[in-house]
């Protein structure tokens, strides 16, 4: 039987991913791997049973409500768990199609760095859902880890084109009301909601002991307005329209980008959120190693 092909995810992308995995583990240990949270942290180990206290413990293991309620020294043990839950979030919004130069779009950027998160934890049989959003939830697939899984987000990628205005912190709180279950959070969007009302909905993952990753994607012609002459501007979401010439907004427009950029950035280290800016002229690849060598300089 012939092999499927999907758009945004072209053979030769994927030979790029697969150079991907194999610089990613040389390097920092793989990208999925240093996902994983260590001992005794995060999602990857449950609490399973109790031990006494021998002399050479860590005693930083140390159950304190059990010595309070038995007068016994008790060590809690762990019991690691091998597989990663991801829920990869998906922005397809119509704004996402916009497109200044180059040859992709932030729909198509968004929907590969998706497909290319979705193979590599496929591979690493790490457990991956995923949903796909503008004004409501357009495509929603619960984590498993199979090749007829993997084939069915690749499908919901390629069926879910960008569309409907920006719902984008409604529908995060409507996500996680459903994904109670801890594991990772990815959420990959141009973030163009109020961005009070996207932390209030962030904090609602944050409520369920998620780990949250949140890929910022932006075309560079959104960072600088790059245009000349008078010009019509058109929302791509409610279709209005403005007229006025760039050379008259550049300075204020450019401080206004870095001002959203910056707040979302800094909210996000306030919350604990992992914050990747990927501009849509970087390749997914080498944003991906970039964003993994950050990573691990900071874990060190």
């Amino acid at each position: 039987m012939a092999r499927k092909t999907y758009s945004f995810f072209k053979p030769e992308r994927v030979a790029a991913l697969a150079n991907l995995n194999l610089l990613a583990r040389r390097a920092v240990e793989g990208f999925i791997t240093g996902l994983h949270k260590s001992p005794h942290h995060g999602f990857s180990v449950e609490f399973a049973e109790h031990r006494e206290y021998v002399a050479g413990d860590d005693v930083r293991h140390l159950d304190w409500q059990a010595w309070a309620r038995s007068d016994r020294y008790l060590l809690k043990q762990y019991e690691q768990q091998t597989n990663l839950r991801a829920h990869i979030l998906l922005d397809v919004s119509q704004s996402m199609s916009y497109q200044h130069s180059g040859d992709q779009s932030k729909h198509e950027y968004g929907a590969f760095l998706a497909a290319c998160l979705a193979y590599l934890m496929t591979r690493q049989q790490d457990l991956v859902g995923m949903a796909l959003f503008g004004e409501s939830i357009r495509f929603e697939a619960p984590p498993a880890s199979t090749p007829a899984h993997l084939d069915r987000l690749f499908e919901g990628l390629q069926a879910t084109p960008p569309g409907g205005q920006t719902r984008l912190a409604e529908t995060l709180h409507t996500l996680a009301q459903r994904l109670a279950k801890r594991g990772l959070i990815v959420l990959i969007s141009d973030l163009y909601d109020e961005p009070e009302a996207v932390f209030r909905a962030l904090h609602h993952f944050a409520h369920h002991h998620h780990q949250i990753i949140l890929f910022h994607v932006m075309d560079p012609g959104e960072l600088r307005l790059p245009y000349r002459g008078v010009k019509t501007f058109v929302d791509l979401e409610t279709g209005q329209q403005l007229r006025a010439d760039p050379r008259h907004l550049q300075d204020a427009y450019a401080q206004a980008a870095d001002a959203f950029i910056t707040r979302y950035r800094r909210q996000c280290a306030q919350q604990n959120i992992e914050y990747v800016l990927a501009t849509t002229d970087t390749p997914v690849e080498r944003m991906l190693l970039h964003y993994l060598a950050q990573r691990k300089a900071v874990r060190r």
